[in-house]
């Protein structure tokens, strides 16, 4: 049986400068951290042939083709797993339409798994690459590249997204700055979940128009982990509030009425800044606040859900091995 473990992520800045049709031609930087709330892989050796896949529903199947699971599938396929295991995934959050990246966390946590399952030990950047070509290029989904790098790396990272590659920058903080920073964001459940394709879809249909905006959002990413290095919680939260209003203008679905309610009730009671993690739409609601203002805040938006977060340092990993050898 192999259990692997896999983070999942706040987006701080820079998102959607991840498009490959966007940072080809113009260069992307996103400014990600991975969080203590996790998505968990469980692959174990079946008895008979069949593979068996549990998550929200349960499948059971005789071949890999027959799976409609589609990360599960294609994770299958790409790590020669094919018959003889029962599969399942698990999250500390609801799985889907959250904006905290388990699509891409499930993903990497999959191709972990499998490879460990069969003895072999896949890098970071295997793991992320790899991810990427399942998602974006064989399932063709609308997404950039930020969430299976942050998946698979673990820490606070600055992703560089260039023609030619990815860079991958760690963001170095001091005890202090780190744990004010942590202190500093709250993370709270609108109650929505959404399917991020169509927005995502039209997000990168409208590239071409928003160029500039792009551009703009990639450099507060920079400017962002030059804040973090700096302690800067002000300076970061007001970077939090331009990238939030740069963002809703990359398409239709980002922001609506009642999280745009939920924004100015969070501002007038002491919030610097934030954002709707992941596509926007719903999901979580991510704000960036003074020490003393955090209960301001916490008042202001009752009606929410808040969910503790902390930083987490490793990526994605495996927390139990144990194969039987006949």
């Amino acid at each position: 049986m192999i259990v692997v473990q896999t983070p999942l992520r706040v987006s701080l800045l820079g998102g959607g400068t991840d498009f490959e049709d966007f940072y080809v031609n113009h260069g992307g930087a996103v400014l990600s951290s991975a969080i203590d709330k996790y998505v968990y892989v469980i692959v174990k050796e079946r008895f008979d042939e069949l593979i068996c896949v549990n998550y929200s529903k349960r499948e059971v199947v005789k071949v890999v083709d027959g799976l409609k699971h589609d990360l599960v599938r294609e994770a299958m396929r790409l790590t020669g797993v094919e018959k003889g295991v029962e599969i399942t995934t698990l999250a500390d959050i609801p799985s889907e339409g959250t904006g905290l990246g388990s699509s891409s966390s499930i993903t990497v946590g999959l191709l972990n798994a499998l490879y460990a399952y069969q003895g072999e030990f896949k890098t970071a950047e295997a793991l992320a690459q790899e991810a990427c070509r399942i998602e974006v290029e064989l399932l063709r989904k609308p997404i950039g590249r930020q969430d299976q790098y942050i998946a698979a790396y673990g820490n606070m990272r600055l992703f560089k997204f260039h023609n030619d590659g990815i860079e991958i920058q760690n963001v170095e903080l001091e005890p202090k700055k780190k744990r004010l920073l942590g202190e500093s964001l709250l993370l709270f459940y609108t109650g929505v979940t959404r399917s991020a394709d169509s927005i995502l879809f039209e997000q990168r249909a409208n590239i071409g128009s928003n160029i500039e905006a792009l551009k703009e959002m990639a450099r507060l990413a920079y400017e962002g982990k030059r804040a973090l290095a700096e302690g800067a919680v002000e300076e970061l939260g007001y970077l939090l509030h331009r990238n939030w209003e740069l963002k809703k203008e990359l398409a239709s679905g980002i922001s609506n009425p009642a999280i745009e309610e939920m924004y100015q009730q969070a501002r007038k009671a002491g919030a610097l800044g934030g954002k709707v993690t992941g596509a926007g739409g719903g999901g979580f609601f991510l704000v960036c606040c003074l020490l003393e203002r955090k209960e301001d805040v916490r008042r202001a938006l009752k009606g929410l859900r808040e969910l503790p977060f902390g930083f987490e340092g490793d990526g994605s990993k495996v927390i139990f091995n144990y194969r039987r050898y006949s």
